[in-house]
């Protein structure tokens, strides 16, 4: 293989514009593949016959980088931004075209590959916990605006009903929604019928049949026509519904998830950093996140950067200023900021670290990052050596436990 051929790829839905170049910056081959089997498989057999040692992209994951791996190509996945900083150097007139933008990746793997991080791929195991925890964030999402919309279609014609529970997609609400879509199928509705009602599904809260039955009289009356209604019943009727399935299928979701992460041979390493044997959801997003290529991540600085916890420095002249990272995996920073406000209630050096940050002026969101930061320290560490947590190790913890007694005898 010529170590000095190098490849961009800039790919899109449909087709990939592909050039190759020498080490000496000439062109070896340029053309457009479509994003068929066919047109990948001619792709990577191209680039081995070229002997292209390097491949750049937009994109550090899908398909087609998938392909690039098992060929057993070198990918090196670069940030949009960093290709758009780098087009004033090949053109100065601003102009862009998709041929251009993979002369761009081509160059920039060509002359600065080391100062970019070469991909490596992770075992099944975490793909799979990754497909899942991604997946799962993005029925919950889809969980809120449907419970948004929802709420939103009560509130116009029956408040009522979005009083009763505390969560509007709860089963047991959804399954009142089913039976009660509006105000008229709740007319017949007494005391004793919604103490069944709440028997048969197991209610568990802290009132009553009569003091929810309450809540309902008490709430405003709608005045939405006949037709109104009956066109509103039945878009709660299919909102419950969808609501209904999705709600059952994060469930399910979840406890794959639980049982991929226990399965999975960091689990332990990273559930170890949990009070509660329940926070699976959190534990797996930073495995599935981090992965399991211990050379991915250098050092604990370079974690902490990934997840979005060391600001960034912004000099100029007497300026100085550390400013908030906007690029970074942004799941990974939301897991370990949950990770971070998590363990600031009940472990004593978060405490004492969140307490400190707040004291010299952090609001709530940069004193989480500044406690974050700590933990991807602890983290990165643990996960090297793949060993859990331990506290009686940890020694910033240790020297917050320390106690001076102080001598009375002189």
């Amino acid at each position: 293989m010529n170590e000095g051929r190098c490849a961009g790829v800039d790919w899109a839905k449909d087709t990939h514009d592909v050039v190759v170049q020498d080490a000496d910056g000439e062109q070896v081959w340029a053309g457009t593949v479509t994003h068929t089997e066919s047109g990948i498989d001619g792709l990577c057999r191209t680039l081995i016959r070229l002997g292209v040692a390097r491949v750049s992209l937009e994109r550090p994951d899908g398909l087609l980088v998938e392909r690039l791996l098992d060929a057993g190509l070198r990918v090196i996945p670069m940030h949009p931004n960093q290709v758009a900083a780098a087009r004033p150097r090949f053109r100065a007139s601003g102009g862009k075209s998709d041929r251009f933008d993979a002369t761009v990746l081509c160059e920039l793997a060509r002359t600065d590959s080391h100062r970019f991080r070469v991909l490596s791929p992770d075992s099944d195991q975490t793909k799979a916990l990754r497909a899942m925890t991604r997946g799962r964030q993005d029925l919950v999402e889809q969980r809120v605006v449907l419970c948004n919309q929802l709420r939103a279609e009560l509130e116009r014609f029956w408040p009522a009903a979005t009083l009763l529970f505390n969560e509007l997609d709860s089963p047991i609400s959804l399954a009142f929604l089913k039976r009660y879509p509006s105000s008229v199928d709740a007319r017949g509705l007494g005391e004793k019928r919604l103490a069944q009602f709440l028997a048969r599904h197991h209610y568990c809260g802290r009132k009553t049949a009569g003091e929810l039955l309450a809540r309902i009289k008490d709430a405003p009356a709608g005045r939405a026509g006949e037709l109104e209604t009956e066109a509103r019943r039945g878009l709660v009727l299919a909102l419950a519904a969808t609501l209904e399935v999705i709600v059952e299928q994060i469930r399910l979701i979840t406890s794959e998830i639980a049982g991929a992460i226990r399965a999975h041979p960091d689990g332990h390493v990273f559930l170890s950093f949990f009070k509660s044997p329940d926070s699976v959801i959190c534990a797996a997003t930073l495995l599935a996140e981090i992965g399991d290529d211990r050379n991915r991540y250098p050092t604990a600085e370079h974690l902490a950067a990934d997840a979005g916890m060391s600001p960034v420095a912004v000099e100029s002249g007497r300026k100085k200023v550390a400013c908030f990272r906007r690029g970074c995996d942004h799941r990974l920073r939301h897991a370990t900021c949950t990770l971070a406000d998590a363990t600031r209630h009940w472990h004593p050096w978060a405490q004492d670290k969140y307490a400190a940050a707040r004291a010299r002026g952090q609001d709530h969101s940069r004193a989480i990052r500044t406690v974050g930061r700590g933990w991807t320290r602890v983290l990165w560490k643990c996960w090297q050596d793949g060993v859990p947590y331990d506290p009686t190790l940890h020694r910033g913890h240790q020297n917050h436990l320390k106690i001076v007694i102080p001598d009375l005898g002189g």
